[in-house]
């Protein structure tokens, strides 16, 4: 049974724009799986999800945070694009690619309108794509920016449903 953080991250990706946006971001990349993540200090859970790859998530499945690279990514709040693990001296021994067998990567933080870490847009695949060029990357960031937009809107709506654990302590 799916506690009501999974059940929240759920109902805030049930969204036909967020479909969309992972749909358009797995026929930019040519990748086969593509998800919006809700990522917590302890919680990785899809929140949408396209998967032609047969992963075999899908909305409010949880995968253990600290096993995803998505973590690394809510601590620096910086995107991780990899084109093939295995040619890529900094990921080729790195135990998360080998783990899930995906040989490319690409994730990028989804930051709130109010500056809060909300989670990632993410897409992997079991092989190899040029996806590290300038190009690809701003098509993703602008993904992403899209993706944010369209939470921030939905939890601006219903501030009650993002939890305090997502909040970055404010400068005072």
């Amino acid at each position: 049974m799916k506690d009501e953080l999974a059940v929240q991250a759920a109902a805030q990706g049930d969204d036909d724009a967020i479909r969309a946006i992972l749909v358009r971001l797995c026929q930019a990349t040519h990748m086969g799986f593509a998800a919006v993540a809700r990522v917590t200090e302890d919680r990785w859970i899809a929140c949408q999800v396209l998967d032609k790859i047969a992963f075999g998530l899908e909305p409010g499945a949880e995968l253990e945070v600290q096993m995803t690279i998505c973590n690394d990514i809510r601590q620096t709040e910086n995107y991780v694009v990899i084109d093939h693990v295995d040619a890529d001296i900094a990921w080729q021994r790195h135990p998360v690619p080998r783990f899930y067998g995906f040989k490319s990567y690409a994730s990028f933080p989804l930051i709130l309108s109010d500056g809060s870490f909300y989670g990632t847009l993410c897409a992997i695949d079991p092989e190899p794509r040029l996806i590290s060029n300038a190009a690809t990357v701003a098509t993703i960031e602008g993904f992403a920016n899209d993706v944010t937009t369209i939470l921030s809107a939905k939890l601006c709506a219903a501030p009650e449903s993002i939890s305090a654990s997502a909040s970055r302590p404010q400068a005072g």
